[in-house]
């Protein structure tokens, strides 16, 4: 359904996101806040716990009785990222103008906003079906220890765009509802020949996971992508919504050395919990 009335689309307009969770009970209500701040309207919580592990409920309840969150039970799966994501939109597509995806250590920025209907409800996107942003990834902090207080706060620094890292361009999306037929592919893409843009709502020609024209100042998503240490360790221990084998913690490992200030203490202490040989990164990161 196209409106092309702009007081209509910004009286009509609905948003909701939809995410996947697994042990994040120390982290979903700073998510959850946040994107009820700015505007979202309903969050769509995949509960991927094990079967006796820990519950949102817990921690958000307030939210669920409030009908901000629904919780849709997707336990014990594995994964299931992309089923999620496809689930989402297929019963969703038709109640939303918009939807987002993004994971719990994933926050969107909207520099000139305040309120994600107002961005959205830009003349700009009229003609838009995906809307590209990229990431900026968050170092630890040199922090080595969970600490209780808010991930902005606790991790304020980002990796210089200046390094490889910095650079890798990688990018998220937003998807226009009432498009029937869509099948996503992967977190960063859909195999659907749909309009897109980025956030100035210019047309984005590279059709993968990386864009040409980054931006880094006024749309973009902050990623916290490992945390403190520990909880970096924490992550690969529990895996993710994808395939989890020793490759894949191998890759996470040489990300985040990428990303830190690598050290002698940093290398025992993963090398102890996750109990793999990383003696060639030893040798490689040594200071």
């Amino acid at each position: 359904m196209y409106i092309n009335n702009i007081n209509k689309i910004k009286y009509k307009s609905k948003v909701c996101l939809c995410t996947l969770g697994k042990q994040e009970n120390r982290y979903i209500r700073e998510f959850v806040s946040y994107y009820k701040k700015i505007g979202v309207d309903k969050i769509y919580l995949y509960d991927n716990n094990n079967i006796n592990g820990e519950r949102f409920e817990d921690i958000i309840q307030d939210f669920i009785d409030f009908g901000f969150i629904e919780v849709i039970n997707w336990r014990g799966i594995k994964t299931p990222q992309l089923q999620i994501m496809n689930n989402c939109y297929k019963n969703q597509y038709k109640n939303y103008n918009w939807l987002l995806f993004y994971d719990i250590d994933e926050f969107i920025y909207l520099r000139d906003y305040s309120n994600i209907k107002d961005f959205l409800n830009e003349k700009k996107f009229f003609h838009c079906q995906l809307i590209y942003l990229n990431l900026i990834v968050h170092t630890d902090n040199n922090q080595f220890y969970y600490e209780n207080e808010s991930l902005f706060e606790r991790f304020p620094e980002v990796v210089p765009i200046t390094k490889p890292e910095g650079k890798r361009l990688e990018i998220k999306f937003i998807l226009k509802g009432h498009i029937p037929n869509i099948k996503i592919i992967s977190e960063h893409y859909c195999n659907h020949e749909l309009k897109n843009c980025n956030g100035f709502g210019k047309h984005n020609t590279n059709r993968n996971i990386y864009t040409k024209e980054p931006d880094y100042y006024y749309y973009f998503i902050h990623h916290f992508f490992s945390k403190s240490t520990e909880e970096f360790i924490n992550k690969i221990l529990r895996g993710d919504g994808k395939v989890n084998n020793s490759r894949r913690i191998f890759n996470k490992i040489r990300r985040y050395f990428k990303q830190i200030n690598i050290n002698k203490v940093k290398l025992d202490f993963l090398e102890k919990l996750i109990g793999l040989n990383l003696s060639r990164y030893r040798s490689k990161y040594k200071k």
